[in-house]
């Protein structure tokens, strides 16, 4: 029975599951598809649709599937956009493909968008706008923009839902799911990666992004974490133009953070913003643990007096309190070159596997300090620095937070910034505060009061749950309950091409039963003749003759001799 017999049974799943395959296999992934247990599927598809390209033959295997991904549209190249920044899961040849992906489309019709206002807010449309530019200001995937007027006199811009995106995200999420759980039964070793918990990352993420209710509390949430900060702005959220699918705020005015001549011609101070830009952002990771996720210079608008409003806030990064602390242990421990520490500290704290080579782990950290032994701190990146400690603690399928890949990639953004608009920048200069703060504030006598007393009640919680867990285990055991389940990886495969061989050896002895059956009534001849042979004898050289050709098609078409 063909695995995709087992996922949802919903025509638009079914259809768009076999796009999937059929767009991987397009672009050369077939022995990836083999491998998850899709050989049939690969033979007809090369049978029916014949689509080699030579083209595609010359590209690398990152190229081709960033293709891939754009064909298979907007869902998947948001995965690939959140793969760009797991570069402990995704090869980086491929990080750096999934970085050009571009989440740009064709806008829907004013129309459209016309009556998904009236439809999400419950009245006409005039009741709330006076008037909405029926030309986007931009359009992607997930939603476009509109500038608008509300009947108060108000300028916002609205951010309308793609319609009918919702279903066509679900059907993606389900067939992806599928896909991760058969790479998960048939490909040896992806356990390391956890493929479904990355596509429900991935489902949770894209889910939050898609409801703009979430994104209003988003802005409202980091205005007041910034309240008593003037020179941080953020946009106003008109709640009663606001729901899962349309999201109204106000305008902003601003002039974009990369256009640095504008900034000088205004008479706005680059290395102000610079600054303030570092410890705004700074602020919102080690102190706030809830921080924008996506600050390229195009979400960054400079206001008169040199104030910073933040726009697009789909995409957000939480550090709590434990990551924290091990952001600021492990920076401690590289600016020390203290390698054993790194080493403990990531021990403690990824997912290490067993196979886990912690002498060559040691040399390469070791060798990745002497490339910043002695380097002035003004000439330091850290982003880069993270990206590339990041890098190689990967490549030892070392997995650590994904927030904290999307830390560092922040971090590169605001320090490239920083430095457009302040040649001198150093982020290192504005980080010293913060961790002399979290070090001071990791030894104080309330936290370590506050963590010795959690220490003590984890305790208490263990002892008091031991006899009830034992008490369990021997109930369990006296009743003949106890079971313990063991998961088989790999087998799949071997059983559907065991099968396979026992229906062809199956077939083969019936066709010969046939052929023997056939000669005996032959040599008899005796019944109802047909063109001068018995009967029975004919009609059964002809079963076996035509039963016998199928056989030898469908091994040919399988191109297994």
């Amino acid at each position: 029975m063909l695995p995709f017999l087992n996922i949802n049974r919903n025509i638009r799943s079914i259809r768009r599951y076999l796009n999937i395959v059929r767009v991987l296999s397009t672009y050369g992934f077939d022995q990836a598809l083999e491998m998850l247990g899709f050989a049939d599927v690969v033979a007809r598809s090369r049978n029916l649709f014949n689509r080699k390209r030579p083209d595609i033959a010359r590209l690398t295997a990152a190229e081709r599937m960033r293709l891939a991904l754009e064909e298979l549209g907007p869902t998947f190249i948001k995965l690939g956009q959140l793969l760009s920044t797991r570069p402990d899961i995704v090869p980086h040849a491929f990080v750096m493909e999934f970085e050009k992906l571009q989440d740009s489309v064709p806008s829907f019709s004013f129309e459209e968008a016309h009556a998904l206002i009236a439809a999400e807010l419950g009245a006409p449309v005039e009741q709330f706008f006076a008037e909405i530019d029926p030309e986007p200001l931009a359009a992607a995937s997930i939603a476009q923009v509109h500038r608008a007027r509300l009947i108060t006199g108000e300028n916002v811009v609205i951010k309308l839902r793609r319609p009918g995106v919702v279903a066509v995200v679900e059907a993606d999420i389900s067939a992806l799911m599928s896909l991760a759980s058969l790479a998960e039964r048939h490909i040896s070793g992806s356990e390391l990666y956890d493929p479904v918990a990355v596509v429900r990352e991935f489902a949770r993420t894209i889910r939050r992004e898609m409801d703009f209710s979430r994104e209003a509390h988003t802005i409202e949430k980091f205005r007041d974490n910034f309240a008593k900060t003037p020179w941080m702005y953020f946009p106003k959220v008109y709640w009663g133009q606001t729901s899962k699918a349309i999201l109204t705020m106000e305008f902003i005015a601003g002039v974009k953070v990369s256009d640095t001549n504008r900034i000088i011609e205004l008479g706005l101070d680059g290395k102000l913003i610079a600054r303030r830009g570092a410890d705004s952002f700074l602020e919102m990771v080690l102190t706030h643990g809830f921080f924008h996720g996506d600050l390229h210079p195009g979400n960054v608008l400079i206001l008169p007096d040199n104030v910073i409003c933040l726009l697009d806030y789909g995409i957000v990064g939480r550090l709590d309190e434990g990551l924290k602390t091990f952001l600021m242990d492990i920076l401690a421990a590289i600016v020390k070159r203290d390698m054993d520490e790194v080493i403990s500290l990531l021990l403690f704290a990824g997912d290490i596997s067993d196979s886990l080579d912690s002498r060559s782990l040691k040399r390469d950290l070791s060798n990745f300090m002497d490339g910043y032994y002695e380097m002035p701190l003004k000439e330091l990146e850290v982003g880069r620095m993270l990206l590339e400690f990041i890098e190689i603690i990967t490549m030892y399928s070392i997995r650590i937070q994904p927030d904290l890949m999307l830390l560092a990639k922040s971090l590169v953004l605001i320090e490239g910034t920083g430095r457009a608009l302040d040649p001198s920048f150093d982020m290192a200069d504005h980080l010293r505060p913060f961790m002399v703060k979290e070090i001071r504030q990791k030894f104080s006598p309330r936290r370590v009061s506050r963590d010795m007393n959690q220490i003590l009640v984890s305790y208490i919680n263990l002892a008091r749950n031991i006899p009830r867990d034992l008490k369990e285990i021997i109930n369990r055991v006296n009743r003949n309950k106890f079971k313990i389940d063991l998961e088989h990886r790999g087998l799949d495969k071997f059983t559907a091409d065991f099968d396979r061989s026992i229906n062809r050896l199956s077939t083969s002895m019936f066709l010969a039963a046939m052929i023997i059956g056939s000669s005996i009534i032959m040599q008899t001849d005796k019944g109802p003749k047909i063109m001068g042979f018995p009967m029975l004898a004919f009609m059964g050289y002809t079963i076996a003759g035509l039963v016998g050709l199928w056989l030898v098609y469908a091994i040919i078409r399988s191109g297994r001799m």
